[in-house]
């Protein structure tokens, strides 16, 4: 397998779940430490209904969202109301759990040992194409009345929920909608893989995930996905570096928390207007510099 088509895979794989990270973390202000939860229920749901009820792949992947999205309703629903320290927790407690029925099931999932025999359906240019349709979608919500009102609650929750925004409704909206990113990238991991292993969806890749946000910019769209590529591309093709990837990231975000807290975009988002200013601003520049 050409390497840099593997890596290129692995980073929108990574970037589908980055997009829903930003979406419950980067508008909406919640952190969770059981996102990969969802990744798995996508992956492991969507290989057995292929495997062994010979199901179309594409109607697998739509059967295994619906279900992470089932499953996110039901954790949500308490999830949504509880303060922001608090839901890390109960996200991390659903994640162990969803690690521990993997195992507990294993004679469906296929236990420690992991699902073997997926076949290989989804290609790179899938992959890529999927990133590209989750990364429009992130924007267009962000863009929306809910994004609008997501970024509200980030701010302060009290101010909108007097501004009469229904503030567990949007939380769910925004969680759901997560849910369903991420367990998508599950289904495009285990298909383009061929396996899916218990040990894949622990709370280091949701911490992972967080960090990518956090690295290119929590306020930023544009800064996340670059967080989510470049932190994805720098240990899979340096294999040097992916043994020291935990405290490569700790360092990382050591730097980013001291130096720059808002993330290495910040705000800025890669729109039309903002590369005509930026343009403008460059050519003001070498204006300035020709005159002196």
């Amino acid at each position: 397998m050409n390497l840099f088509l593997y890596v290129l895979a692995q980073v929108c794989i990574t970037l589908v779940s980055v997009c829903g990270i930003y979406i419950l973390t980067g508008l909406t202000g919640m952190f969770s430490l059981g996102s990969a939860a969802f990744m798995a229920i996508g992956a492991y749901v969507s290989g057995l209904l292929v495997l062994n009820f010979g199901v179309n792949m594409y109607l697998a992947f739509i059967i295994a969202i619906i279900f992470a999205v089932v499953i996110g309703y039901i954790i949500g629903f308490p999830v949504v109301r509880l303060k922001r320290d608090y839901i890390s927790l109960v996200t991390l407690g659903f994640g162990e759990s969803i690690a521990q029925l993997i195992l507990l099931l294993s004679q469906y999932t296929g236990g420690a040992f992991g699902l073997i025999g997926i076949p290989r359906k989804v290609t790179v240019w899938f992959a890529l194409a999927v990133a590209i349709i989750a990364i429009a979608l992130t924007a267009f919500f962000k863009s929306s009345k809910y994004g609008r009102q997501c970024i509200a609650i980030k701010s302060d929750e009290l101010a909108a929920k007097a501004m009469g925004i229904n503030t567990s409704r949007v939380k769910m909206i925004a969680f759901l909608l997560s849910c369903a990113m991420t367990a998508l990238a599950g289904c495009l991991s285990a298909f383009y893989v061929g396996y899916v292993g218990p040990t894949d969806f622990g709370w280091k890749k949701s911490a992972d995930w967080v960090i990518m946000v956090f690295f290119g910019g929590v306020n930023s769209l544009t800064g996340s996905i670059f967080g989510g590529a470049f932190l994805t591309f720098l240990p899979q093709y340096m294999q040097a570096l992916n043994k020291y990837r935990t405290i490569v990231y700790a360092l990382l975000v050591i730097f980013i928390l001291n130096f720059k807290p808002s993330g290495v975009f910040g705000e800025w988002e890669l729109t039309p207007r903002n590369i005509k200013r930026a343009l403008k601003k460059f050519n003001k520049q070498q204006r300035k510099g020709q005159v002196n």
